[in-house]
């Protein structure tokens, strides 16, 4: 019976605790005289800094290309991408003899090209800065999907240096689109890379173009299109995108698709029919970013503040009290832990230069920061809690309040230290977390720039690619950030 009178109290002290914020019930009590049930409030330090990591996880269905100045730090960040193509089960073209293009008895490509569908509302820059890049194709597949920002497909080896390269110079407007075209409610903005010129295989055989390519090997072995994998182990392993000259614009791109056009005929009919493969969260989609380190760790060295800073940029590091909050109360249930993570205004006016503010962060901790990214995975709630900027503020409180991770740290520490005296000198990072910014993960059923909107599922959180920054109030020893825990225990 107590058992279910300590679940029915507790929620109801979380409850109130969540509608009433006034500090002067904090270390106060509330007795339910029939069985001598208490519930206690409590309120410790949390400290704070910015942490700066060398480099993050960097799979992403987001992709971001271009080259700006940082207007924190001064310094010149880049970001370039790596993408590999989709192949459903289903694909299927017309047969050999009905396409109307053929060369030396075999079919042929009219064209082909890279389409990459703009998300405009995350493009960062002047519309009219011109911007050139370089499209590589790379000459063996990335396979094992576990590469951060730092790393260089150039530098490994992956790019096919007598391969397909195509310079393309672009702005963010497509100035060969008039006004009255890109005004239209079904206009979508896009950059169109086209692979029309000659192109030879590793064989050394050469084709009319790219398209030519894919169509011959599609009739020649359509075992390489049973799927992905086969497609991307023997077509076509990827596409490295660099900018080579230009600074001022960073393109967000969430649709990205090969395609391949030629005629044909059924009957009496003549179509003009396309393959097109899209790079999803099925195939890889990784980012590159260089920034300048030396820049950020001195931005992080500001003792007023902290940072949320992306991409790759700067962490809020979190040092919670748990020891502090489990002293004298080992036989207590912790029912919650809230803390909130208040915003600083930026002192300068809003430009439409200016990085956007972090939406949505995860408070994780820090020594599983590795393995949550890599793994693709969704918020917990037992060492990762989510939360969303709410009246400039990222809190976690209620639903997502951190009371299990509190518990998580002080077990880990519990224990280790039952094998190992040294384990907290072992390990620094014990009652540490991170607080990061990330963008949602969402399912192939996901908005489209290309195809009609649909209702898409969030299946998890990656590291924020984009452009953001913020300051955060910083948690000192002097002004600390306050943490509020609630306990309940049965008196003898």
């Amino acid at each position: 019976m107590k058992f279910r009178h300590l679940t029915a109290i507790a929620i109801t002290a979380m409850a109130l605790h969540s509608c009433d914020e006034d500090t002067g019930k904090i270390g106060s009590s509330l007795i339910n005289d029939n069985d001598n049930f208490q519930v206690t409030y409590d309120q410790y330090d949390v400290l704070t800094g910015s942490y700066v990591p060398d480099s993050v996880y960097s799979y992403s269905e987001e992709c971001y290309l271009g080259v700006v100045e940082d207007p924190e730090t001064g310094s010149v960040l880049r970001s370039s991408f790596m993408v590999q193509f989709n192949m459903t089960e289903e694909t299927d073209m017309p047969k050999e003899s009905d396409v109307l293009g053929i060369e030396d008895g075999k079919a042929i490509a009219d064209s082909c090209d890279i389409i990459l569908f703009y998300d405009m509302t995350k493009t960062f820059g002047d519309t009219l800065t011109a911007m050139k890049i370089k499209v590589s194709e790379l000459n063996k597949p990335v396979d094992d999907g576990i590469h951060y920002s730092s790393f260089d497909p150039r530098k490994e080896g992956y790019i096919r240096e007598d391969g397909l390269k195509k310079l393309q110079t672009f702005t963010r407007v497509n100035l060969n689109h008039s006004d009255s075209i890109r005004s239209l409610s079904t206009y979508y903005p896009y950059l169109q890379v086209k692979l029309n010129d000659p192109y030879t295989d590793k064989n050394g055989r050469t084709y009319k173009n790219y398209g030519t390519y894919i169509v011959r090997n599609y009739y020649e072995h359509p075992e390489y299109f049973k799927n992905s994998f086969t497609f991307i182990h023997n077509i076509c392993p990827g596409f490295y995108f660099e900018t080579i000259d230009g600074q001022g614009l960073m393109a967000k791109f969430d649709e990205i698709r090969l395609r391949v056009f030629m005629h044909y005929k059924s009957d009496t009919t003549t179509y003009v029919g396309y393959l097109s493969s899209a790079s999803t969260e099925e195939v890889l989609q990784t980012i590159t970013i260089n920034n300048d380190k030396a820049a950020l760790r001195q931005l992080a060295e500001d003792n007023s503040c902290t940072y949320l800073k992306t991409p790759a940029g700067i962490f809020t590091e979190v040092t919670l009290p748990v020891d502090e909050i489990k002293q004298n109360h080992s036989t207590d249930s912790l029912l919650s832990a809230s803390v909130y993570f208040n915003r600083i205004n930026n002192e300068q006016s809003s430009s439409v230069f200016s990085f956007d503010v972090p939406k949505n962060v995860i408070l994780i901790q820090k020594d599983s920061v590795n393995t949550f990214f890599e793994q693709s995975r969704n918020y917990n709630n037992k060492y990762a809690f989510y939360s969303s900027l709410n009246k400039n503020a990222y809190s976690f409180a209620n639903s997502s309040d951190i009371s299990n991770l509190i518990v998580k740290m002080y077990n880990d520490k519990q224990n280790g230290l039952k094998s190992d005296p040294n384990w907290v000198a072992k390990h620094p990072d014990w009652n540490k977390a991170l607080l990061i910014p990330v963008s949602e993960l969402k399912a192939s059923s996901a908005s489209s720039s290309y195809y009609s909107t649909s209702t898409s599922t969030v299946i998890g959180l990656v590291n924020e690619m984009g452009l953001t920054s913020t300051r955060l109030v910083k948690g000192t020893k002097e002004n600390p950030i306050k943490i509020k825990v609630i306990y309940a225990k049965f008196n003898d």
